[in-house]
């Protein structure tokens, strides 16, 4: 569990919870879901100290839940937002831990075995934020660097020639809100760095497909690519529709009636359309891919296809070419003393040329009418 104080002078790491609200800014408490279980009353005796009011036991359900789709719930005194992580875990984190018995084996592309899918809960207060993580949360340790690098900025007195505070893009949360809004966006920036690599592995897979001369047999893999990528979406869309509900109840809050406050609900405002149209970006992409993958199914069946016609009718051509050759040398091959050509010194040249210019002219007329001809492509 990591607490942090955060306001206009910069952050400070807390190395216990509080017992009395700031004076000024929030606290931020992140934890893992484990110690969550087991600090359950140390954590509800803090917000009652710290915000006046604990967590609804169903809350705290949904919380400790670890297959919780994304979601958006409310009290008045406090919002619950789940949002499942679309981030790719790294070499030094690790997703939240599997039983060995329970862990599914997935194919398909490397790139979709490093996508971590773990919940991630906020109950967002008026001076305070609660996060879960998964254990090893590779997004809140990332976050916590930035954010840790950012507060130092702030806290260090203006020197000449460099301005007194942190440019706008390094600004330090002025919310509980506009944090949990950070560590979301986060999250779905997380995966839109995927893009180019997913593109690539499954481009990859589509040049295969569209070969006529490869043989493709790896379609289980396929197949289990295909069932990644629809998981996906569904994921994208549980995260689009919480996203929107809370857009919709900020546009319920109380409108401030200080400037600084009124620009503060305005660039909470802009920032959940941010996620919003991220998370739509991410929703595009996997649509795309899962058209795109479908559509080389189908040109792989139909190439495979063309190519079956080219051989029958190369195939029937040539019979065709055959066909009179046979006949003559049915007609000659019966046991008659009588017959044309037969006892003469050259009738066997005269049926040989015979059949071969039947047969020339038959070639000839089927590649005219290409008939004989490979496809192109």
């Amino acid at each position: 569990m990591r607490i942090f104080h955060l306001h206009a002078g910069g952050v400070q790491e807390l190395p216990a919870l509080p017992q009395q609200p700031p004076a000024q800014g929030f606290v931020w408490v992140a934890c893992a879901r484990p110690v969550f279980a087991e600090c359950q009353a140390d954590l509800q005796a803090a917000l009652q100290a710290l915000a006046g009011v604990q967590l609804v036991d169903l809350h705290v359900s949904d919380l400790l839940n670890a297959q919780l789709p994304s979601r958006y719930d409310y009290t008045l005194q406090y919002d619950l937002v789940v949002f499942r992580r679309l981030a790719a875990a790294t070499p030094g984190h690790s997703a939240a831990p599997v039983p060995p018995a329970a862990a599914p084996r997935r194919g398909g592309p490397p790139v979709l075995h490093r996508i971590d899918t773990s919940p991630v809960g906020f109950a967002v207060f008026d001076q305070v934020l609660l996060t879960v993580h998964p254990a090893d949360c590779a997004v809140r340790d990332a976050y916590v660097q930035r954010l840790l690098a950012t507060g130092v900025s702030a806290a260090e007195p203006p020197r000449e020639g460099r301005p007194s505070a942190p440019p706008p893009g390094n600004r330090l949360p002025t919310s509980p809100a506009d944090l949990m809004l950070r560590l979301v966006n986060q999250m779905v920036d997380g995966y839109l760095d995927l893009r180019r690599e997913l593109s690539r592995q499954l481009d990859h897979w589509q040049t295969e497909l569209l070969r006529p001369r490869t043989r493709f047999s790896n379609w289980s893999a396929l197949l289990d690519a295909r069932m990644a990528l629809h998981q996906l979406d569904e994921i994208c869309e549980d995260q689009r529709t919480a996203v929107q509900d809370w857009i919709d109840a900020l546009e319920t809050w109380p409108q401030p009636e200080s400037a600084a406050g009124l620009r503060d609900w305005d660039l909470l405002k802009v920032r959940s359309r941010d996620v919003l149209e991220h998370i739509e970006r991410v929703v595009h992409h996997v649509r795309r891919l899962e058209q795109s993958t479908e559509t080389a199914v189908q040109m792989h069946f139909s190439v495979q296809s063309n190519r079956t016609n080219d051989i029958m009718r190369t195939l029937t051509a040539l019979t065709a070419v055959f066909l009179p050759l046979n006949l003559i040398a049915g007609i000659f091959g019966m046991n008659f003393d009588f017959l044309p050509l037969i006892h003469q010194q050259d009738g066997f040249w005269w049926a040989m040329g015979a059949m071969g210019l039947i047969a020339l002219a038959l070639v000839a007329l089927f590649w005219r009418k290409r008939y004989l001809a490979r496809t192109g492509g």
